[in-house]
């Protein structure tokens, strides 16, 4: 049994099990699912490392679309091993992707238990009871199946998975050992009685334990065939009204709440696994403010950033009526130490602490699951985007980061800019985002066309000294590369008119361009007048 690696780095590489992923493959959609959870851990674990090809990009983008669509994919497994490890997890929950995967277990099911034990140390037995479920379930009324497991392998079986899965449950805090397989999404526990669902990793394995360890070998076999009965059982208590508890029902609606879920898993309150099956439950309870709660705050909080975003602006709006015609980019990168360029970076720094909050509180599942998707958010934080990171990338040129770190898209860029970037480009894919502009826009849609715009100037020094022809044409091939896409923008009117100031950086470029191939087309008529002078050869 393989299991698929993402990349190399110095965490955990999140991997998912081949073999028991190809059996939920054929669920509409959940190859996709798998290939944008691995680019998206791929996406985290490169910091600082190469952009995704457009290529990978796109494929994200349309991965997300399905996931993030109301009537996207909704995977539902019945009975199903683990599939991936830690890491696997942490990405699935990052992206905000746990609901899109729910796995319903039984009480007694030895199969979704198995891999956290070696079971390449049972073997033989595994694959007669594979083939034992697998008959069982293709003919369950007319046939008996000839592969038979005997009481000895059953409990041997048993034993080995419920020591490894009880080592499992004990574990907690940093000296744990990694678990070479790790719940992810929601786990929806059924039995007789009803049902209880809960989403926490450690929740969700000691609740595999305490109910494995109320089984026994034979059950723990035969309950991994009993889903479609415990379906319908469900159905059938949906639709009708019952008295769900028994005896008195404790003054507290918490309490009540825990009693209920007891009762559902199907455990007593005189079995010995109640008392911490509770601890379970209420260890599970979210700890601290909701992610509701937690929303209206920052929402309350961005409103009084806002002020800070508008001196920003104000700013730009200096800057691009100024007499030196430097431009918003161009001013901020040769600034003095004005109050008012101090205030601007001292803005700009509290921006950037709190859009890097709002990142962290989301991905540590503090907000929302759709967050990244509200209009507000997106909205806010591409329009930060769009304002800020030309002043990131003056700052960085400016103090010569590139000369030792290299060019800022590649070495400098924040990751908040790449969460941001993600976050429109699904809207944009979502919506079909088409816009058609009269005049210049106020901001550059490009966030980092400054950045390209250094890279050009570098190319454009490199190519008056390079002598390698195939080194000088690749230069060249970036510089018309560049001059196309700019063009592009400027046409479309997708930049701002500060791109356009008479002395901004771009403005200079494509003067030092034209004077270059000025000089580069006399160079060719002299070459071609004269061709043996330059060679070396006295012309009489």
């Amino acid at each position: 049994m393989g299991r698929d690696p993402v990349v190399a780095s110095d965490e955990e590489l999140a991997s998912a099990h081949s073999s028991a992923s190809r059996d939920v493959g054929d669920i509409s959609g959940f190859d996709a699912i798998v290939a944008g959870v691995m680019e998206a851990v791929q996406f985290g674990q490169r910091r600082g490392a190469e952009e995704f090809r457009d290529g990978a990009n796109r494929r994200r983008r349309r991965v997300r679309c399905v996931l993030w669509d109301p009537n996207g994919v909704l995977c539902i497994t019945f009975g199903s091993p683990l599939l991936g490890n830690e890491s696997f997890s942490r990405a699935i929950l990052k992206e905000r992707w746990g609901g899109n995967f729910c796995h319903v277990v039984s009480k007694h099911d030895i199969m979704p238990r198995l891999l956290f034990a070696p079971i390449i140390l049972l073997l033989p037995q595994l694959n007669s009871l594979l083939q034992f479920w697998h008959l069982s379930m293709a003919f369950p009324d007319c046939w008996k199946p000839t592969v038979q497991i005997s009481d000895k392998e059953k409990a041997d079986l048993f034993t080995f998975v419920m020591c490894y899965l009880d080592h499992a449950a004990r574990q907690d805090g940093e000296e744990s050992v990694p678990l070479s397989f790790h719940p992810f999404g929601s786990y929806f526990f059924v039995s007789d009685e009803g049902a209880v669902c809960v989403d926490r990793a450690k929740t969700v394995i000691k609740m595999m334990h305490f109910m494995l360890a109320t089984s026994s070998p034979a059950c723990s076999i035969e309950d991994h065939l009993k889903y479609g009965d415990y379906v319908n059982k469900l159905s059938l208590q949906f639709l009708k009204q019952r008295n769900s508890m028994q005896g008195s029902i404790p003054d507290s609606s918490y309490e009540a709440g825990l009693e209920l879920a007891l009762q559902s898993s199907g455990i007593t309150s005189q079995d010995s696994a109640a008392i911490p099956f509770k601890e379970c439950l209420r260890m599970a309870r979210r700890k601290g403010r909701t992610p509701t709660l937690n929303a209206a705050t920052l929402a309350v909080t961005l409103s009084k950033f806002v002020p800070y975003r508008a001196e920003i602006e104000w700013y730009k709006e200096w800057c691009d009526k100024s007499d030196d015609q430097l431009g918003y980019y161009d001013s901020f990168k040769r600034r003095g130490s004005t109050r008012r360029d101090m205030k601007v970076n001292m803005n700009r720094h509290k921006l950037a602490r709190f859009w890097n909050n709002v990142i962290d509180m989301l991905e540590n599942n503090e907000l929302p699951q759709d967050l990244d998707r509200r209009e507000k958010w997106v909205n806010a934080s591409h329009f930060y985007k769009l304002l800020v990171e030309p002043l990131d990338i003056a700052e960085y040129y400016a103090k010569g980061m590139h000369r030792t770190k290299g060019h800022y898209i590649k070495h400098g860029r924040e990751r908040r800019y790449k969460i941001f970037d993600r976050w429109w480009n699904v809207k944009e894919a979502r919506e079909e985002v088409h816009n058609e502009r009269s005049k210049l826009a106020s901001l550059t849609q490009d966030s980092c066309f400054w950045a390209r715009v250094e890279e050009a100037r570098d190319w454009l020094s490199s190519v008056r000294s390079e002598s390698d022809t195939n080194k000088q044409a690749t230069l060249w091939h970036n510089i018309e590369e560049f001059e196309k896409y700019a063009l592009e923008l400027i046409e479309n009117k997708s930049v701002s008119m500060d791109v356009l100031a008479k002395n901004s950086s771009y403005s200079l470029w494509v003067e030092e361009l034209r004077e270059l191939r000025e000089l580069k087309a006399k160079v060719e008529r002299f070459s071609h007048s004269f061709p043996r002078f330059l060679d070396g050869e006295v012309v009489p």
